[in-house]
């Protein structure tokens, strides 16, 4: 696999956090950051595959936004009374 430089600015707090987990983990900080934005894009995808899921059983069951809250709640007071 080809590799490409990019120049990217971090707050300087932020790049010793960075730089002291990257020791403590005895790895570079492009290492580090590509196993940080593998891990972002990785669960973006899977959010991305939940929300269309979720939006595609909204639609053919008719659920609307406000149905969200009720059904929310009638979960939350199901669980409270098994406890």
């Amino acid at each position: 696999m080809s590799t490409v430089t990019v120049n990217v600015s971090f707050p300087k707090q932020l790049l010793r956090m960075m730089d002291a987990v990257a020791k403590r983990e005895a790895r570079s900080r492009s290492e580090l950051l590509r196993a940080a934005v593998r891990a972002y894009v990785e669960r973006r995808q899977r959010w991305d595959h939940l929300l269309t899921f979720w939006r595609g059983e909204a639609r053919r069951t008719g659920m609307k936004p406000e149905d969200i809250d009720t059904l929310i709640a009638k979960s939350r007071r199901t669980q409270t009374s098994l406890s």
